[in-house]
Order: C-alpha cells, then structure tokens, then sequence
C-alpha cells in the first residue's frame, strides 16, 4: 500500500511512527513535511520539521523534548553566545547543528532542499521517503496586532504565541511549486493522511504550496485526517494561538470545518476525533464525513499504531 502523510514536526513525526509500526514492512510511506518554519541562524538552514522527522523515525530524538537530538550538549551556542551572536530563546545543539551545517554544505553546491533531504535521511533509515513540500525557501512571519511583523520561530518559541496575531505572511511561498515527488505521491497513494499537526502553520502551509492542494482534489485515493484538538485544546504546542488568528474556534469540529469535505472542494473524506469530541461525529456525519471517536492521545508507539489502525479503518482500509 502506497500512504502519503502531510507532517508538521513532533505531531506527525509520533503519529507517522506509529502508522510505520501499524503497517509493518512491505508498504511505501512517503512524508511531505513542512518547511514553512525554516530560518538562517548562524550561517546555516535551520529545518526543522525535516529534522524533527528524522531524528524521531530515525531511533535519535530526544523524547522528552520530542524534538532535537537525544544525548544532546550546547557547547557551541553557548560559546556564540559569549560572543554575543545567536538567540538566547532559540540554542541549536551541538549535534543538531552538525545537521544543519551539513545540509548548508550541500545546498551551497547547488543541490535543490529535496535532494538534500533524501541524502541526510539516509543516514537514519528513516523507512519512509521524506520529501520537502518545495524546494523553494519559504519563511513564515506573523503579523502582530500593531502591524509588527517578526519571525514564526521569534512568536512560537520566544513568545510561546503569547502576543496576539493578526495573521501570517509566509515569504516565497506563492511562488514556490511542489518538490519533486510531491504531487506525484500523491496521484499514486492508496491514502493520503493529514496527522494531527499544527493545521495553520504545518498542514494548511503544505497545502498552500501551488499544485499540492489541487493535486489532493484530484487522487483516486480516500484523504483522512486526525485531529490535533482534544475536548477544545490542542494536543501540544500552542495550535489555538494560530487558529484565533485565522478566526477558526479551537474545537474538533471546527478544524474538520477549516479544512473541508473533499466533495465541497476541501480536503478531507473523513475525520477521526478524540472520545472526548464525540458530540462532532453527528454534526459530521450528517454533512456527508466519515467521522469516528477514539482515544487519540499518542502516549506511546503501540497506541500511536492503534490511532493510525483506526484512521486507515475509517476510510476502509483494514490494514
């Protein structure tokens, strides 16, 4: 079976680990991942939803963190920063910036971001084909409601998206097309899976990259999503933040709404909440979804499998 998932960072990598352990060997999982929260930061390309992808299918993120690389050390942010260099909200790890700068090294030769990421994902069997959502550099800004415009990682990381947002401006992205392999991935799955990533910043920029959103229009293959809310909160990081600014309610139902009914020129064919969003499924349902309830949860990789099981069930696949 041929699965395509659209990923954010820690959402999507757990969830894609556990559809990895669910599906077993034999399967082609092909990852589209986010590259909208990119940025230079110390002479190198900092990715890193790419990274966190990586590190996480790859056996070497730190799992506490569900981010960076386990067994980390900061020496050399540390040091920069007695220089006066770098951000004291933002410290690349010793190992982690030995990635980046591998990856600068090999853009700097002229390799596009894709070839790029296929050469570093080999060195973490990853099992999947991890793909970029566009070569292109694409940098997100939010707006803030004074006009100020600063950098997705200044808000998220530095600010927790604590200061409101009027919306996001995500530079080179209108001009961008999709990586090679994307939009074939996607006419060729059998499924095409949105996880329960951030569905502003991580899934709704994938989707705005010209030619992905079309070409999920056009597959024969069933588009099923997670969703990343639970009872009216999201499942970490601060989604709401991102949702308010777009003027979508943080709740299951809503984001299944934000992101539509295939049929109705959206996205998805079927949605799968938390238990504790049951009350969506009718709603859901009578407007034409296939809509299920279950613990969504990712506690650990065994019920992360359980939840992709559940999801591929809704649109038929017992896998």
């Amino acid at each position: 079976m041929k699965v395509v998932v659209l990923s954010g960072g820690v959402g999507g990598a757990r969830f894609t680990r556990g559809l990895l352990a669910h599906l077993g060997p034999g399967h082609e999982v092909s990852v589209v991942a986010n590259t909208g929260d990119d940025v230079w930061l110390h002479g190198v390309r900092v990715c890193p939803d790419l990274d966190t992808l990586m590190y996480t299918l790859g056996g070497g993120v730190h799992e506490g963190q569900g981010w960076g690389r386990a067994d980390e050390s900061t020496r050399v942010s540390t040091d920069l920063a007695a220089y006066g260099l770098g951000w004291d909200w933002f410290t690349l790890g010793d190992l982690d910036l030995a990635t980046c700068l591998a990856r600068t090294e090999l853009l700097r030769t002229g390799l596009p971001l894709s070839a790029v990421t296929a050469r570093l994902a080999r060195r973490w069997d990853t099992g999947v084909r991890l793909l970029p959502m566009t070569d292109t550099e694409v940098e997100t800004h939010v707006r803030l409601l004074d006009g100020t415009l600063i950098h997705f990682e200044e808000w998220w990381v530095r600010h927790r998206a604590a200061l409101p947002a009027a919306g996001f401006e995500q530079g080179g992205l209108a001009g961008s097309i999709a990586a090679p392999g994307v939009v074939e991935a996607l006419a060729g799955a059998d499924v095409v899976v949105l996880p329960p990533s951030n569905p502003v910043v991580s899934v709704g920029t994938i989707v705005a990259v010209p030619g992905v959103r079309e070409a999920i229009a056009a597959t024969a293959a069933p588009v099923v999503g997670v969703s990343p809310i639970i009872g009216g909160a999201p499942v970490r990081g601060m989604a709401d933040a991102c949702l308010a600014a777009i003027g979508v309610e943080t709740s299951a139902l809503a984001v299944a709404r934000h992101y539509g009914l295939r049929r109705d020129g959206g996205l998805l064919d079927a949605w799968l909440v938390d238990d504790a969003d049951a009350t969506a499924l009718a709603p859901l349902r009578d407007a034409g979804w296939a809509a299920d309830a279950t613990a969504t949860l990712m506690t650990d990789v065994p019920t992360t499998a359980r939840i992709a099981r559940q999801a591929l069930a809704l649109v038929g696949l017992d896998v």
